[in-house]
C-alpha cells in the first residue's frame, strides 16, 4: 500500500476522509475526466444557450410578424366575402352565398339581425348625413376623386377608431396598422353598420349591415395560430449553425489542448528516460515558455544525476584502492581467525561499495528501450534460479495464462530487477512462485494503456506491516530474518524499484495469509 503523500512510516496515519455524498459521486461520474472533453462541453453548452436566446428573440419577432400577417389576410378575406355578396342583387344573394367556396374555418350567414353579444364597431356612419352639404361627410369635404372612406379615423373608441390597438376591433385584423378601410368599394356599397364579437380567442365573428336591405352578413372565422417554425429554413438553419459551431469548437479545443497533452507525454517520458529528447519550443508564447521551462528543468535534472554519478564513481574509485591495500595487508596476519574476520569485513565493505556505485550510476537508464517477451523472460529467470539453487529447485515454479506477453522495457535492467525479487524469495522463503496475469486495460487517466501484473510469492515469515513500504528505502534491512548475514546491503529493493519506476510501472509489497510475502509488479504493455 502506498503511503500518504507527505508522510513517513513514523508519522501518524492521516485522518480518514469523509466519503462524498450520492450527488457529488454522480456528478463526478457524469462529468468528463479529460480537460479537452470538459472544455468542449462548456463551449458547446455556452453556444447552445446563446443560440437558444438568439432564436427565442427571433421567434418572438417572427411571431409578432406572423400575427400581423394573419390579421391582414383575415381582413382581406372578410372584405372579399362581403364584396362578393354586396355586389350581387338582393334577390340573388342567398344563391351567391351558397355558391361561394369557403374554407372549413369560415362560415357566412345572411340573417335579419346580428348576434346578441356583438358590439358596435363603428364610430362614424359610413354615409353622409342628410343635413350635410353635398360632397361632405361629417363636415369633411369629399371630392369625386377621394379615395376609399375608412370605417373610422377617430371617435369614442380612441385613436384609430374601433379597430385601433385600444379598441375591441383590433384583434380582428382591422386595426390601423393594416388598412382599416374597405378598399376601392363605392360609397353606396359600404355597410351601414359593423358589429364584432368582443372575444379575444382564435374564433372571431364580424357582421356587416347591408346598405340596400335590412339584413346582416355575419362571417364566422377562425384565425390560424402564428408559428415561427412554419418556415422550413428555420430548423435547417438551426441544425447547420449547431453542427458548424460544434465542429469549430472541437477543432479549436483539440488545437488548444494539444500542447498540454504534449507536455504530459514529455513529463512521462522524462520519468522513464532521463535522456529523453527535449520538447519543441514553438507555438503560442505561453506554450513556448512552458516548453522552455520544462526543457530547462530536464537539463538541470540530467546535470544533477550526472554530478551524482561522477561523485559516487570517484568515491568508489578512491575506496577500492585502500580496500585492496587492506586485503593485501590482512594476508600477513598470523592469527588465522583474525585474518578471516578481517577479510570478511573487507569483502562486505567491497560489496557495499559496488552496490552503492550500481545504485548511483543507475545503469538502467543507459540501456535502450525495446520489445521484451515477458513470458520468455520470466521462464528464463525461473530456470536460472533452479540451476543456481539446486536445493530449492522443486519449490520454484512459473505459470502464465498467456503464451506471449510483450512489454516495452530495457531487457537487462528488467531482468536484473525481477531476478532480485526471485532471489530474495528463494533466500528468505525457501522457494518462489511466479505468476503472470493476463494484460488488462487501464482505468481513469491511464485508460489508453494496457498493463500486465506479475506476482512473485514465497512462503517465508513475511514482514511487519509497518516495514512493507520502508523496505524500498536505501540501506534499510529487516531486523530478523533479512539481516546482514545473508549478504544483503539494503540496496537491492531500491535499485529494483528505480528500474520498475523508470519503465513506467509500479511495485508493491504485501503479506500473504497465513504467512509469506507477495511482490506485485505492474508493467505497461
Amino acid at each position: 500500500m502506498q503511503p500518504h503523500p507527505g508522510s513517513s512510516f513514523l508519522s501518524a496515519p492521516p485522518p480518514a476522509e469523509k466519503p462524498p455524498g450520492a450527488w457529488p459521486r454522480l456528478w463526478r461520474r457524469l462529468l468528463p475526466q479529460s480537460l479537452a472533453a470538459r472544455t468542449t462541453l462548456l463551449l458547446i453548452g455556452g453556444l447552445g444557450i446563446i443560440q437558444i436566446i438568439g432564436l427565442t428573440i427571433h421567434a418572438l419577432d417572427r411571431f409578432d410578424f406572423d400575427q400581423r400577417m394573419i390579421y391582414e389576410r383575415a381582413r382581406s378575406k372578410m372584405f372579399t366575402y362581403y364584396r362578393a355578396i354586396v355586389e350581387t342583387a338582393p334577390s340573388d344573394r342567398d344563391r351567391e352565398l351558397a355558391a361561394l367556396h369557403l374554407p372549413e374555418s369560415v362560415h357566412i350567414t345572411l340573417t335579419p339581425g346580428p348576434e346578441p353579444d356583438m358590439i358596435n364597431a363603428m364610430a362614424l356612419p359610413p354615409h353622409p348625413q342628410h343635413h350635410m352639404p353635398p360632397g361632405e361627410w361629417n363636415g369633411v369635404h369629399m371630392s369625386d376623386d377621394v379615395g376609399p372612406v375608412p370605417f373610422s379615423h377617430g371617435g369614442p373608441h380612441g385613436p384609430g377608431g374601433p379597430f385601433g390597438p385600444d379598441s375591441p376591433g383590433g384583434p380582428h385584423g382591422f386595426g390601423p396598422e393594416n388598412d382599416p378601410g374597405m378598399g376601392p368599394l363605392p360609397q353606396s356599397m359600404r355597410p351601414e353598420q359593423v358589429l364584432i364579437t368582443p372575444t379575444s380567442g382564435r374564433r372571431r365573428a364580424v357582421a356587416f349591415l347591408l346598405p340596400d336591405e335590412r339584413r346582416w352578413v355575419t362571417i364566422h372565422y377562425i384565425l390560424p395560430r402564428p408559428s415561427p417554425f412554419r418556415s422550413p429554413t428555420f430548423p435547417i438553419a438551426f441544425l447547420i449553425m449547431t453542427f458548424a459551431g460544434g465542429v469549430l469548437i472541437l477543432w479549436g479545443v483539440r488545437r488548444l489542448i494539444a500542447p498540454v497533452s504534449t507536455l504530459g507525454a514529455a513529463a512521462e517520458e522524462l520519468g522513464r528516460n532521463v535522456n529523453a529528447p527535449p520538447m519543441p519550443e514553438d507555438g503560442p508564447s505561453e506554450v513556448a515558455r512552458a516548453a522552455h521551462a520544462f526543457n530547462t528543468m530536464a537539463h538541470r535534472i540530467r546535470r544533477y544525476l550526472t554530478d551524482r554519478t561522477l561523485m559516487l564513481t570517484a568515491i568508489g574509485h578512491d575506496l577500492r584502492t585502500p580496500i585492496t591495500r587492506l586485503k593485501l595487508r590482512a594476508e600477513f596476519i598470523v592469527d588465522d581467525e583474525m585474518r578471516a574476520k578481517m577479510l570478511g569485513d573487507l569483502d562486505e565493505l567491497e560489496a557495499m561499495v559496488a552496490a552503492t556505485l550500481a545504485f548511483g550510476r543507475d545503469a538502467s537508464q543507459r540501456e535502450p528501450m525495446g520489445q521484451v517477451n515477458l513470458t520468455a523472460l520470466l521462464q528464463t529467470i525461473a530456470d536460472e534460479a533452479a540451476e543456481t539453487y539446486l536445493d530449492a529447485a522443486d519449490n520454484i515454479a512459473f505459470s502464465s495464462e498467456m503464451p506471449d506477453v510483450l512489454v516495452r522495457a530495457r531487457p537487462m535492467a528488467l531482468k536484473r530487477a525481477l531476478s532480485n525479487f526471485v532471489t530474495n524469495a528463494i533466500k528468505y522463503g525457501g522457494g518462489v512462485r511466479i505468476v503472470l496475469l493476463p494484460p488488462h486495460q487501464g482505468a481513469g487517466e491511464n485508460g489508453a494503456e494496457s498493463t500486465v501484473t506479475i506476482l512473485i510469492e514465497d512462503d517465508g515469515p513475511g514482514l511487519p506491516t509497518e516495514d512493507l513500504e520502508r523496505m524500498f528505502d536505501p540501506f534499510v534491512r529487516a531486523e530478523q530474518s533479512r539481516n546482514r548475514e545473508t549478504g544483503g546491503t539494503g540496496l537491492g529493493l531500491s535499485i529494483s524499484r528505480n528500474i520498475i519506476w523508470g519503465l513506467g510501472g509500479d511495485i508493491r509489497l504485501g503479506n500473504r495469509h497465513p504467512h509469506g510475502l507477495r511482490v506485485t509488479v505492474t508493467l505497461v504493455c
